[in-house]
């Protein structure tokens, strides 16, 4: 619980403060004092009187009532002190920055719960204990440094680290970024990075609250609330990018399909990340990367104008953004003509625009202005202008900020010249503009932003969906693994076409199945789980005397209750799949079918539920997309509808939440049609 006097309280008391402002205590009052907080200030020192022009008390007994407390002492002191506080004196906030509590074993943890306890008994705010702070618009309560410019606009920060918020703060200030709020969580107590996302997102108001949102997250605690406030963010207009650390092996720790052994933990969290429009980087300068291109206007297409003085970073920057599927259009016609007659000669405006390293301060406005009012094919501009160190490039640099601020479309200035230029990017960046350095990291930024705006996936669901036919299936089915009658019966009410299938137990049934679906068979063992292993899957069983031949051989095989006869199809193999993984709910999967799923590994996966245009875009993300769409003559696969079945998917494990490992392998598919031929599916109550 996030109460007001943790993030604009009228007073504050540092537990711990002293005139040493090398220790925690004295460095979070020094910052208090020197970023301008306005409410009443108080120290508790009992060897002082007066600790940095503050007055001090002794002991948190003589305070008067105080809405914020700051703990920088030692742990073992911190219970009794928080019981004070906010029994006595009226406290509603607590910030802890002591460590010693459970990380340190069993009686810190002791100390941690018994601080967990009494705020909850107040109705108190708690951030940490081992944490370094809060810093919000009122105040700068860490013991850090840098404590940059704190503006309603800046950037909001929620990290579950400590000294990683410290170094992402360090490389955001160098880059020019200021800070709405910061929240280090530390130890979690009470209020995690999922309780102040749901702050910001309970109290964000578009076009005053700050638009960008930094995440860094070691584990995720409550992922459908992480979930939900985020994409409620996202929805809302606002711009998140996280670091999730430490991949995790435990989701393929007892798979015996497809996708228990492929929908690991990490996955859930690429795919949680995706539908709630989180953009994933992977490290702290990603992470900053994202904050800047966020802080600058997005742009309206994927069109952009690459403006250059070099010609080799401009190759490179076109490179890596073609490859990503960014547009670089051609510019040619009168228009490119009347521009490149007020250039030097051997200029170029084909895009990359390259003015050459002699070009001039007036030509790039030129080329600005004309890429905003002369080529409606452009989207936004990247300008490269770095130095020789032949002049000073403040002037320019600065010229460049004022073209950003009055341009109709969005201009990403990458100023290279850390060392020729380097003041003048300060002043820069001192002034409020944004910038990169490298060309490359902007790229990849730019990608990470325009695939972003393809936009969050609705909770799409099939109003055919047979929803009582499931409900009575579940219902009817104890846990473990589905019989295929009744595997056949979810399918059938989801929509999802199958192959006619008969499941015989003796050789009479058999033969009077084949009778009805025709020759050629595929034979498969019905009870062991893999198959082909076992020898338990026949193709192309051709007449009767080869169907009395195999049935016979397959029901010896070991656990096998019966045999499943299906016509013998053709076309591609592709597949779809869907895992419960713990909190992060039911995710779906699709791929190349067949041994292709474990072989490549080549899958894409999302949180349910989703519509089939989602689906589709989910596809198109697949590395054998080609094979999908038809390569070198062969036929593919009609991808509108394995979209629709994706989709039908995952609508089908919405209504049945007990159903935790479903595999549909292989899919048989063509331009026409797309039919399952083989489906298991593992149910489990409770989980």
């Amino acid at each position: 619980m996030i109460t007001n006097e943790l993030i604009s309280p009228q007073s504050i008391v540092v537990v711990g403060g002293s005139d040493d402002t090398s220790k925690p205590g004295g460095n979070a009052l020094r910052n208090l004092i020197e970023t301008g907080y306005n409410g009443q200030l108080y120290v508790v020192n009992p060897k002082s009187q007066e600790v940095q022009g503050v007055r001090a008390y002794a002991h948190v007994d003589d305070l008067p009532q105080v809405e914020c407390a700051i703990l920088a002492i030692p742990a073992k002191l911190c219970p009794q002190a928080v019981e004070i506080l906010c029994r006595d004196k009226g406290c509603r906030a607590v910030i802890i920055f002591s460590a010693g509590f459970h990380e340190d074993g069993p009686e810190g943890a002791q100390l941690e719960n018994r601080i967990a306890d009494t705020v909850n008994k107040y109705g108190a705010s708690l951030i940490g204990p081992n944490c370094i702070g809060v810093i919000t618009n009122h105040y700068a309560g860490v013991f850090t440094k840098p404590v940059s410019n704190i503006s309603p606009k800046g950037v909001d920060i929620i990290s579950g680290s400590g000294a990683t918020v410290v170094f992402i703060m360090e490389e955001a200030v160098r880059r020019g970024l200021n800070f709405s709020h910061v929240f280090s969580v530390g130890n979690c107590a009470q209020i995690g990075v999922e309780e102040c996302l749901e702050y910001l997102d309970e109290t964000y108001v578009h076009g005053e609250s700050s638009p960008v949102k930094l995440l860094y997250i070691e584990s995720i605690n409550n992922p459908q609330k992480l979930y939900r406030h985020a994409r409620s963010l996202t929805l809302k207009g606002a711009r998140i990018a996280a670091i999730k650390a430490g991949y995790s092996e435990e989701g393929s720790r007892a798979a015996t399909s497809h996708t228990g052994a492929l929908a690991t933990p990490d996955e859930a969290v690429k795919a949680l990340f995706a539908k709630a429009g989180i953009v994933r980087v992977y490290n702290r300068t990603e992470l900053v990367d994202m904050a800047s291109i966020f802080s600058l206007p997005a742009p309206k297409g994927r069109n952009i104008a690459i403006i250059t003085h070099a010609g080799g970073p401009a190759v490179m920057l076109t490179d890596v953004l073609s490859s990503h599927g960014i547009n670089i259009p051609h510019l040619q016609g009168p228009k490119a003509d009347a521009l490149l007659e007020k250039l030097y000669h051997g200029s170029s405006v084909a895009n990359p625009i390259d003015c050459l390293a002699t070009g001039t301060k007036e030509q790039l406005g030129h080329i600005i202005d004309a890429c905003n009012n002369d080529f409606d094919e452009i989207d936004s501009m990247a300008v490269i202008f770095g130095s020789p160190g032949l002049s000073d490039m403040t002037e320019t640099y600065n010229f460049i900020r004022e073209k950003m601020a009055a341009s109709r479309k969005p201009i990403y200035p990458i100023l290279t010249s850390v060392l020729n230029a380097g003041d003048a990017i300060r002043k820069f960046r001192a002034d409020g503009g944004i910038c990169f350095v490298y060309e490359c990291a902007f790229a990849e930024a730019f990608v990470r932003m325009c695939k972003m705006y393809e936009g969050v996936s609705d909770d799409f669901l099939h109003p055919d969906i047979n929803f009582p036919l499931i409900l009575d299936v579940i219902n009817s089915s104890p846990d473990g693994y589905l019989p295929p009658q009744k595997v056949q019966a979810l399918l059938d009410a989801a929509g999802i076409n199958r192959a006619k299938e008969s499941v015989a137990s003796t050789l009479e049934e058999a033969k009077t199945a084949a009778a009805e679906i025709g020759y050629p068979l595929v034979m498969k063992v019905v009870g062991p789980v893999h198959k082909s292993d076992v020898g338990g899957v026949v193709l192309g069983v051709k007449d009767e005397q080869a169907l009395e031949k195999e049935f016979g051989r397959m029901m010896n095989i070991k656990n096998t209750t019966g045999v499943l006869l299906q016509p013998y199809l053709s076309g591609r193999e592709v597949f779809i799949g869907a895992k419960k993984e713990g909190g992060f709910g039911t995710m779906v999967m699709c791929g190349l079918g067949g041994i292709f799923v474990e072989a490549l590994g080549d899958v894409v996966g999302a949180k349910i539920p989703f519509s089939p245009a989602y689906a589709h875009e989910m596809i198109k993300k697949l590395r054998g997309y080609k094979i999908i769409q038809g390569i070198r003559g062969e036929e593919g696969v009609n991808e509108v509808i394995f979209a629709e079945m994706v989709s039908r998917v995952a609508t089908l494990c919405h209504y049945a939440p007990e159903i935790i490992e479903m595999d549909i392998n292989p899919l048989l598919g063509n331009s026409v049609n797309l039919t399952a031929v083989d489906a298991r599916i593992r149910i489990k109550r409770n989980d």
